[in-house]
């Protein structure tokens, strides 16, 4: 006899775009499939985000544990530097147990050893934003600061050293960071050790598992 379940629905999971830009709203593909739902969380109104707010600071907008992920891509280095430990206690707040934060940003590091080789102001690759410059990646993208968007503006860098010091500080208990294949760093950050194994399979069986398990990772 086949038993059919009318009430099953497929298990939707919610995650978190931290510092989102305006639309549309780029997610990394391992949050492509129907199974995620999108929330945009920005500072910018006029990025018309779902919730207006920074992710140094998210105790009015978001109840604790209520996430399963948080993308938060080229967004801490936007940050003063003072708000980074309680932006990245922010993130695992409101991650449930089974939660995971990926991250990336700017290397410090790679970017200096640029710097002794390449023109500061030359295009280095393109963005949705137009050419993005070593000078752009410290300080922030120079073109849309003159014209008058100070949410572009850098305000603080990160080693793989210091990123992982930071995510390991604020409480997450399984920490990766890598460098990218550019001038980047990526993080993976998993809230509770209990579900580390789970979550490195789901990034291995994407394409990212390239950046953070085959390449010099720090683990910690």
């Amino acid at each position: 006899m086949k038993i059919i379940r009318r009430n099953s629905r497929p298990v939707v999971r919610r995650v978190l775009n931290a510092g989102s830009g305006p639309k549309p709203s780029r997610l990394h593909p391992i949050f492509a499939s129907r199974s995620w739902e999108h929330v945009r969380l920005d500072a910018n109104p006029a990025a018309e985000p779902d919730l207006l707010g920074s992710v140094a600071d998210m105790t009015t907008l978001i109840a604790d544990e209520t996430f399963d992920a948080v993308w938060s891509s080229h967004n801490l280095e936007h940050l003063h530097d003072h708000e980074v430990g309680p932006a990245l206690k922010e993130i695992k707040r409101i991650l449930r147990p089974g939660g995971f934060a990926l991250i990336t940003c700017p290397s410090l590091e790679a970017i200096c050893r640029s710097m002794s080789r390449l023109d500061v102001e030359a295009p280095v690759y393109v963005s949705p934003a137009g050419p993005i410059s070593a000078l752009d990646m410290i300080f922030g993208h120079q073109a849309s600061i003159r014209a008058g968007n100070e949410y572009m503006a850098h305000r603080t860098g990160f080693t793989a050293e210091r990123l992982a010091s930071d995510l390991m500080e604020a409480g997450f208990e399984a920490v990766r960071v890598t460098a990218g294949s550019g001038l980047d760093l990526w993080a993976a950050a998993v809230k509770n050790k209990a579900y580390q194994a789970g979550i490195e399979d789901e990034l291995r069986r994407s394409s990212l598992g390239q950046v953070l398990f085959e390449g010099a990772v720090l683990l910690l």
